[in-house]
Formats: C-alpha cells, structure tokens, sequence
C-alpha cells in the first residue's frame, strides 16, 4: 500500500521540515530493523533505548522519511525529515492515517482500569456476537478479527499494529471493536489518533509503579483516556470507586456511571453468590450469570451499560449474558472427584487478590482449608510483593510462595521480598517452593475433600519467563495430571 506522505502528515504538529515531502511511503517503523524501501521511520525515545540513535541505520535500510523529536547533525539530501515535539503521539497519528481511519469506520469500546478489562471485552465480544454483530477483540489474551484469531504481545498493542488490525477489521466489515486500554499504551501514545465511540473505566488499584512510579501519575494517565474522548462518545464509570469521577472531570463526553453501592445510572444488588454463579437484581429483574463475586457483578453491570448506552435491547442483552461464561483464566474452576477445587485466576495485583480471595471467603460453607499459591513477577513494582503476600496470608488457611514470571531477577529474592515485614503468624502459613509446577502439585498434595486451591497470577498465560527465555507452563494441564482428570 502506497500513500502520499503529506496525506499521512496533514494532523501531525509540526515544528519544522527539511527536504521535499512530495514522495510515496510504503510503511511505517519505529524500530530501524523493520525499516523497508520507501518508509518512514519514526524515532521514539523509548525506557531503554532511543530511536533517534538508529535514524542512520534506518536510512540505510531504505527510510525516505524520517520523524523525530531533534534533527541529525548530519542530513542525507534523499530523505525528508520531520520534526515534531512528541514523536509517540506522532506516530499514532500518522499510522491512522495511513490505514485510513479506520476506527471512524467502526465503532470501537475501550476499556481502562486496573482490574476487569480483560473479562469485560472478552464478554463484550461474546455478547456481540451472540447479538449477531461482526465483532474485533483487541486484548491481553488475544486479538480477533471477526472470528479470526491473532496472538497478543501486549495488553494494547503499538500504534501502527492497533491501525493494521483495525483496518483489517473495517474491511471485514465489522460493526464493533472492544479493546483493553492499558496505562502504558495511553502514556505511549499507543492509542493516539484512535477515534474511541465510548471509554469504560473499572476501577484503580496498586499497579505499575514500576514504570508510572506514583500512584498519582498512574491515575493521570488513566485519566488521559477519558479527557480526549470525543463529544459523541460515552465515558461509562465505576462510581463506587473514589476514582471514578475523577475519570470524568475533564471529559467532552457523555457521562454515565455504574456501581453497586452508591446512586448510579446503571446498578445491581447481589442476592445470591456461589461457585456455580450470581444472581443478580437489576432493572427490577432477577437474573442469574455464570460468572462469581462481587468484582464480577461490576463487570456484568460494565458490560450491561454499555450495550444499553450502544443502542441493544435491555431484555435481550441480560438473556445473553446470563449464559456467558468469563475470559480464559479469569475464576476458572477445576474439582477433583472429592471435590477439590482448584481456582486459576490471573490476579496479579494486591487488589485482584484481594477481590477474589474476598470472593472464595464469602462463598465457603463449611470447614475448608483455603490454600494459596501466589508469586509476584520479576522486574516489575516490587512494592506490591509484600502487600501480596500479606493479603494471601490474612485471608488463607496455608500460602505457597513461589515463582510467577520471574524475567531477569533471581525469584529465590523475589519471594525474600515478599515476606518482608510479614508478622509471626502469618509465616508460620507459608511454605516457599520456588519452582511453580512443584508449588502447584505440592498444594493438591496437601489438599483434603472440599478444599479449595487458588493459583494466583498466571491465569490464561501458559507460559514463564525465566532469563529472557519462555518456558511452557500450562496450569491446567497440571492441575489435571495431578488430580488424575482427564
């Protein structure tokens, strides 16, 4: 695909040029090595490494554009250079543009938060489908194109990957698109020049403060979502989280709010909860979902308000979500012929924790042992391993510490740190077993009828990563083997 360079150009800022724009590009690269015949290349200056740094290798391998925040002391007469403040958002606006806007040709939901997005688009998705809609998936399990399945890398891919696949979604002729958001990708300008129909935001918990380093910065680039949300659109949030108006304080869009407790446009009441699901009160119906807890009560009312903001029939959304089941290694329950359950599910946040550790409390019956298997991931905030194991330790009858993806740390270090500051008691419930597989079988050794096992912050990965390298690691097929499930 071949388009004018002043084409893709013309919504860019732009402080100064150099050379004549008057050529045909073929891509878009913001990595050199990617860089083709007739390119252009944008350098961004990234966490590790500055793309500025590889603007002559890019020329080399056939850039005839090239973006940038500062000019090269040495300019090639061949090639045009652009210069603008903020290549990162740069580069989301010249990528729609060369894919020809294609979120303005469908209409695409996001979803922002610290907990919940995977499971809400995923369920968006299904229920889109189910109400007879072409449907794209952009999330942290997977990306779908009208049924077609692509790998996902990221919670929200690059700018130029997210326009690639939206396009390809346009000429599917897709009505809807549901896509995760996620902190990162709104402060990288990832989603710049994406025309969002409406923003969900689900709640904001202890995150990522190994890249945003105050919570205070990570709830402003929450909050960024919401501000460049167009008038049309709709800006739906949680408002039994203290966040939630702040999400909607400079928004241009239409404001709408979902919750539990306080007054909202869209609420629910829990009658009943266990391990088979939840009934719900909403709109003066009683309604029972496959789905369990309290945090997934607020991904029902998340889902519900939008497809009602979308225009879909009350009656008719609630009949089809009642019978959906949640995303891959979100609550998934496996049980033994003792009826031992084991719980897979990928909280990976203190809060997460906390909500479906609060969630096996309010549903146990009787005397069973609550065994946690739980690990905190490498070279990531290690702020919250602490609180993790604090939080398992309060709420579980016995914690296994182990590994969860330990990248480049010694995970021996990262469960040292996670039993920092932990009183008596509650080490005296831990055992540390290192290897994740050994931690897993020794909790179903340990396990009794009717106990309960939850294996914290894998979820739908079926894989570790160990020292740059990525391991097989499938939780349930363990699982399976252990409890002699075919």
């Amino acid at each position: 695909m071949l388009r004018k360079l002043n084409d893709i150009l013309y919504a860019v800022t732009i402080h100064k040029t150099v050379g004549s724009s008057n050529v045909e590009v073929s891509s878009i690269a913001f990595d050199s090595r990617c860089v083709v015949k007739d390119c252009v290349f944008v350098a961004q200056k990234g966490t590790q490494v500055d793309g500025h740094d590889y603007i002559h290798e890019a020329i080399k391998n056939g850039a005839i554009a090239i973006v940038c925040e500062s000019l090269p002391e040495q300019l090639d007469s061949t090639v045009y250079y652009v210069q603008v403040a903020d290549t990162k958002n740069a580069l989301g606006i010249i990528a729609a543009e060369f894919y020809n806007q294609p979120s303005k040709n469908l209409k695409l939901v996001g979803v922002t938060g610290t907990n919940g997005k995977t499971t809400i688009v995923s369920l968006l998705y299904k229920l889109y489908k189910g109400l007879g809609y072409k449907v794209g998936l952009l999330s942290t399990i997977e990306n779908v194109i009208d049924g077609q399945s692509v790998g996902a890398t990221h919670t929200t891919a690059d700018a130029i990957q997210n326009n690639k696949m939206l396009g390809q979604m346009v000429t599917a002729d897709v009505d809807y698109c549901f896509m995760e958001v996620s902190s990162h990708s709104i402060d990288q300008g990832r989603i710049s020049g994406l025309h969002f129909s409406g923003g969900i935001f689900t709640n904001l918990t202890h995150e990522h403060l190994d890249y945003h380093l105050t919570f205070n910065e990570y709830l402003k680039a929450k909050k960024k979502f919401f501000d460049l949300l167009p008038k049309p659109s709709f800006a739906l949030t949680n408002t039994d989280d203290k966040n939630g108006k702040i999400m909607l304080q400079n928004t241009k869009a239409q404001k709408f709010t979902y919750g539990l407790r306080g007054i909202s446009d869209f609420h629910c009441k829990i009658i009943t909860n266990h391990f088979d699901g939840i009934e719900l009160s909403i709109d003066q119906r009683s309604i029972w979902f496959r789905l369990i807890g309290e945090f997934n009560a607020y991904n029902i009312m998340a889902i519900y308000a939008t497809a009602v903001l979308l225009g879909e029939d009350k009656l008719k959304v609630l009949t089809l979500l009642s019978n959906l089941n949640s995303a891959d290694g979100r609550f998934d329950q496996i049980r033994s012929t003792n009826n031992t359950t084991v719980i897979i599910d990928y909280a990976h946040t203190p809060d997460a924790l906390k909500n479906v550790l609060d969630t096996i409390s309010s549903i146990r019956v009787g005397n069973e042992k609550l065994i946690t298997v739980v690990g905190a991931g490498g070279d990531r905030d290690k702020t919250k391993r602490p609180i993790m194991a604090q939080i398992a330790c309060d709420r579980s009858d016995q914690v296994i510490l182990t590994s969860d993806n330990p990248r480049d740390e010694d995970p021996d270090l990262i469960i040292e740190d996670m039993k920092t500051g932990l009183d008596p008691m509650a080490k005296k419930k831990i055992i540390s077993i290192v290897k994740r597989e050994e931690a897993i079988k020794t909790a179903i050794a340990l396990a009794s009828a009717d106990d309960i096992i939850l294996l914290a912050g894998k979820g739908h990965e079926k894989y570790q990563i160990i020292k740059g390298k990525s391991y097989p690691l499938d939780e349930k097929r363990i699982v399976n083997e252990a409890l002699m499930i075919n």
